[in-house]
């Protein structure tokens, strides 16, 4: 058989294992652990505290350090996870469940399609992927974080970092894919860039209830 009749009849396979993966990272990515650990804690509503966000910086500004150190964990494993399910059928596929995970926090089917801005998640996928831009990613985070204590101007800075290492590695599709979740990244923090150019942004370990 020619190369090219083997790859066309690949092809559908593929793209079946891809969507497969991507509905499953979606599924995954879609759970809002932050909202339910803040129900469990018997702190309310968390999309009605603070910046109303259902992440763990929002979380954090319940005073509650443990449950936001947990919920940044979870929704950094889930994205971790969807690429870890999606390998076993291919890299696209964990590509595919990565940029499903990715989706389902911004846009959970179950809130309506109002989700976190993906910061964590955006991590794990990153960790699942290519564990070194990972590293990157959490360096630059801590570095801004720690000169600037504004966690989203943190996570805009690696996120940039995270696609340049990705580039300047080889890494070109996971480049693409993740200048991709960056943009997203980017329009999620659309509010929290205008606060900052205003001089308006909450510092981490600011609380505004």
């Amino acid at each position: 058989m020619p190369p090219s009749e083997a790859w066309e009849n690949l092809l559908p396979l593929l793209l079946t294992l891809c969507l497969l993966s991507f509905v499953i990272g979606y599924l995954l990515g879609s759970i809002p652990f932050g909202l339910l650990l803040a129900r469990f804690a018997g702190l309310g509503d968390l999309r009605q505290i603070g910046s109303g966000n259902i992440g763990a910086t929002n979380v954090l500004r319940t005073g509650n350090k443990p449950l936001a150190a947990l919920t940044l964990l979870l929704d950094l494993l889930k994205g971790t996870a969807a690429v870890w399910v999606g390998s076993h059928f291919g890299p696209y596929a964990a590509m595919a469940a990565g940029l499903g995970a990715f989706l389902g926090h911004l846009y959970p089917v179950w809130l309506g399609f109002r989700g976190g801005k993906g910061v964590a998640t955006y991590i794990g996928v990153l960790l699942g992927l290519y564990w070194p831009a990972a590293l990157v990613f959490c360096a630059v985070w801590l570095l801004v974080a720690a000169i600037t204590r504004y966690s989203s101007l943190a996570a805009l800075a690696a996120s940039i970092a995270s696609v340049g290492t990705l580039a300047v590695t080889g890494q070109s599709r996971l480049a693409v894919l993740f200048l991709l979740l960056t943009i997203l990244l980017y329009i999620r923090h659309a509010s929290n860039i205008e606060r900052l150019v205003r001089g308006e942004e909450a510092r981490i370990g600011e609380t505004k209830l």
